[in-house]
């Protein structure tokens, strides 16, 4: 079980080049905070179009968690195990259906749009469905004896590593999505585990944590890609990572640490260096220089006059590199590593 820290510098990954959001999907959101910017998502991604239970049995989530090293299987969320899509049922090692925000907190069964919103449902293992059933999200507790990985208690499942960043944001997609109108369930994401019968999820906090140190992989974009698609919405926690400290901020960064923090995206880096400063900056006072792993200098840049910077390294090769940002006077202010 694998328990890591927060860190000032975030790593998280965003959609594969930010060319793929619409122009202009998030323009009103732009700006907001808190309970605002929720809102505002929420009109954003609300009204989607909607499948049957059945559609994604047959279809959707055939392709969206298709293995890509394999079009004849989809992987399993919880165990990671390759399953042929053929092997749908209730066996005990046939692959099913899991509502990722348990159906059962809020009651809103397999009816479309809640229960059928292919957001927050992933291929699993039937037995390990039948093992996760509606608990909350936590750390600690048994090995799960079939999913490697995954721990479970009275109250709480903790999933394998390399998808608790995407059990995260699934949860706080839906606690956006579904916000008790047209007679939808009002869904909130509390700092709590127990939580059902209400219409909640948690644990809040370990979800925060989660969404840092599991940062969005290819597998979970391309996965991202295909649902909108489908749904014509997409899940803003994959896009804009920041939105989730944005509405619900984080009990594991110290004040100081909130000060100067930074986003690197996509992870691994492509053909483009995105890079977020977050925090109280004097833009013009900063620049930038990387270095590859031998300490040769690739790029420095000291025109710096927004939080938001964009590079083109796609000649770099590949490997390991550190990202110095520095004040006026020469002292650095952050040293981060990517890998490109």
């Amino acid at each position: 079980m694998k328990k890591t820290l927060l860190v000032t510098v975030l790593f998280i990954a965003t959609i594969i080049g930010v060319g793929q959001i619409p122009p202009g999907y998030y323009d009103d959101a732009e700006g907001l905070s808190g309970d605002q910017l929720k809102q505002a998502l929420h009109q954003i991604i609300d009204d989607h179009d909607e499948y049957s239970y059945d559609d994604l049995r047959d279809f959707i989530l055939k392709n969206t968690d298709e293995d890509p090293n394999n079009p004849n299987n989809v992987i399993l969320l919880y165990t990671g195990r390759s399953q042929p899509k053929s092997t749908f049922g209730g066996g005990a090692d046939d692959w099913n259906r899991e509502h990722v925000w348990a159906k059962s907190h809020g009651d809103f069964g397999n009816s479309a749009p809640c229960g059928t919103d292919a957001h927050h449902i992933r291929p699993t293992d039937a037995s390990v469905n039948s093992s996760r059933g509606n608990l909350d999200f936590d750390d600690g507790g048994q090995q799960h004896d079939e999913a490697t990985g995954c721990y479970f208690d009275d109250d709480s499942w903790e999933p394998r590593d390399e998808v608790k960043g995407d059990v995260a944001r699934m949860i706080f997609y839906m606690a956006v999505r579904y916000e008790g109108g047209s007679g939808e369930p009002d869904l909130e994401v509390v700092d709590e585990v127990d939580t059902y019968p209400d219409p909640e999820h948690g644990k809040l906090t370990t979800l925060l944590e989660w969404h840092t140190e599991d940062p969005p992989d290819t597998f979970e974009m391309d996965r991202h890609e295909v649902i909108f698609d489908y749904q014509a919405n997409r899940n803003p926690f994959i896009d804009h990572p920041e939105y989730a400290e944005s509405i619900w901020g984080t009990s594991s960064a110290s004040p100081g640490e909130k000060d100067k923090s930074i986003l690197i995206y996509p992870l691994p880096v492509e053909n483009r260096l995105n890079i977020h400063l977050q925090g109280n900056y004097n833009y013009d006072q900063l620049s930038f220089h990387i270095f590859n792993a031998g300490g040769q200098l690739m790029e420095i840049d000291k025109s710096i006059h927004s939080k938001l910077i964009s590079m083109d390294v796609e000649e770099y090769p590949k490997g390991l590199y550190i990202l110095t940002i520095k004040q006026g006077d020469g002292k650095p202010v952050i040293n981060n590593k990517f890998i490109k």
